[in-house]
């Protein structure tokens, strides 16, 4: 007799990116954490909230690291490791680093799902790391009661091109490289309402490799870079801000990925688009009579999103052109950095 797995996603309270803390929360736990001033090789650390920590080996080379882990998003095993792969690489890539290896993180309710299904999630991030061009060296593995896989990733960097969100400067204008819905889309799936076509979109954008990062770094004109994870588009241009002392302004209608505006529209969004909002809505101006759907767009959090990027006004055209050159379709101009206070302001 064949027995029928439960749905990956049924074995999670939350999926991807969706299941960070809250950035209060977060903030909140970390505040008493001591600083990392005394350390002189580390140029990165967690005062900023930046992507990776980022330590200095020699004068060529810096060593960024980091480490991301979620639950599913998705039902299909491959996939979902898949998906976990490509966002714990994003973090490396963000920092203008190439990847050198990674390092399993795997918890998996074992009495529930079998050995087979545990597998092919691995084998998944297996896949994304072999098409980064690194190998999957190792790891660690618990029995946990909800299933729970990522990675560790490491990458190098020379120490003068690393790419940071504070760096931002009075000018620039901010490219985001992948369209946005990813929470949306991910929270129709698990309500059944999400079309073949939906989850297309869904599993093009969450395994698309940021590798444009690894190609900014040094290049002319680029001052900050980040990637739009959990916190959404507004989260992380706040964490830009607030990282380079200045306001960034931002269109009230950025790209989104196919299907999203409509399924918004009829109020279809992930819990974390209201956490959101509650941690960081002091630091946001908002236009008078944006619709709260498009507010929770902007909120939305995003598994393997796309690259935020600060870019010069007159080297942002031939940046789009790369990112579009790379397979980054939908990378568009979504707003600007001037003098002012460390805060977004969304305009109509």
């Amino acid at each position: 007799m064949t027995t029928t797995e439960p749905r990956l996603t049924s074995l999670a309270h939350g999926g991807g990116c969706g299941c960070k803390l809250a950035p209060a929360v977060l903030r909140d736990i970390l505040k008493d954490l001591p600083q990392a001033a005394p350390f002189a090789n580390l140029m990165v650390g967690t005062e900023t909230s930046d992507d990776a920590a980022v330590w200095r080996l020699n004068d060529e080379q810096a060593l960024v690291a980091t480490t991301d882990f979620f639950m599913p998003v998705v039902d299909d095993p491959f996939d979902f490791g898949q998906i976990a792969a490509t966002n714990a690489l994003s973090d490396v890539y963000a920092m203008g680093a190439t990847p050198i290896f990674a390092l399993a993180l795997v918890g998996m309710p074992v009495n529930v799902l079998s050995t087979e299904t545990i597998g092919r999630i691995l084998q998944g991030g297996a896949s994304v790391c072999a098409a980064a061009g690194i190998p999957v060296a190792g790891g660690h593995s618990i029995d946990s009661v909800e299933p729970i896989y990522g990675l560790v990733a490491l990458g190098l960097v020379h120490p003068d091109h690393v790419l940071t969100n504070r760096g931002a400067r009075p000018g620039d204008v901010l490219i985001l490289t992948k369209g946005l819905g990813v929470g949306v889309l991910s929270a129709a799936f698990k309500s059944g309402w999400l079309d073949d076509a939906g989850y297309a979109a869904l599993i093009a954008s969450t395994t698309q490799l940021n590798t444009l990062g690894a190609r900014l770094a040094g290049r002319e004109g680029v001052h900050a870079v980040t990637d739009v994870t959990g916190f959404g588009l507004l989260g992380h241009a706040l964490e830009m801000a607030r990282g380079s002392g200045l306001t960034v302004e931002l269109t009230a209608g950025p790209p989104l990925l196919d299907g999203v505006e409509a399924l918004a529209a009829t109020g279809v969004r992930t819990g974390a688009s209201g956490r959101n909002w509650a941690s960081y809505g002091e630091g946001v101006d908002l236009p008078a009579g944006l619709d709260d759907w498009r507010r929770d767009l902007l909120t939305d959090p995003q598994t393997s999103g796309g690259l935020l990027i600060a870019v010069a006004g007159s080297e942002a055209p031939a940046l789009l052109d790369l990112a579009r050159t790379e397979g980054f379709d939908r990378a568009a101009v979504v707003g600007r950095v001037v003098d002012g206070p460390a805060r977004v302001r969304v305009l109509a």
